[in-house]
């Protein structure tokens, strides 16, 4: 069953001109190698993080707070480079209190151009 479904659209300039102590206090370690791993892309990719963790937040029908951080919602890749959502502290309790239980968020990222977007399905499982 769905539970939650979310969807975020950002401009991709908007995280050129971030310091680097923003970049850190917004986005994980390992986000931030990826991105920089292609230095060329490197907004896109933040751009495509950060679509992600609004969506998701969306989708959990809640926001960055006092109960949520920012690295409570992040994104890794799996083995076949397909993206993924890594979801601990608050919104991982929120999480628990929607499901009730066993949960999957289920995440889709694109880009083009000056654009990046992410959708979010939380699914009952």
């Amino acid at each position: 069953m769905i539970i939650g479904i979310g969807i975020d659209l950002v401009e991709c300039g908007r995280f050129l001109d971030w310091s680097a102590f923003k970049k850190q206090r917004i986005f994980t370690k390992k986000e931030l190698e990826y991105a920089d791993a292609d230095n060329a892309n490197a907004e896109k990719h933040l751009a495509n993080f950060w679509a992600a963790r609004e969506a998701c937040l969306k989708a959990l029908g809640t926001g960055f707070g006092d109960d949520i951080a920012f690295s409570d919602v992040s994104v890794t890749h799996n083995d076949a480079g397909c993206p993924e959502l890594l979801i601990a502290g608050g919104a991982r309790a929120k999480l628990k209190e929607l499901a009730g239980g066993d949960a999957k968020a289920h995440l889709s990222i694109t880009d083009q151009n000056d654009y990046s977007a992410a959708m979010v399905v939380i699914e009952k499982i």
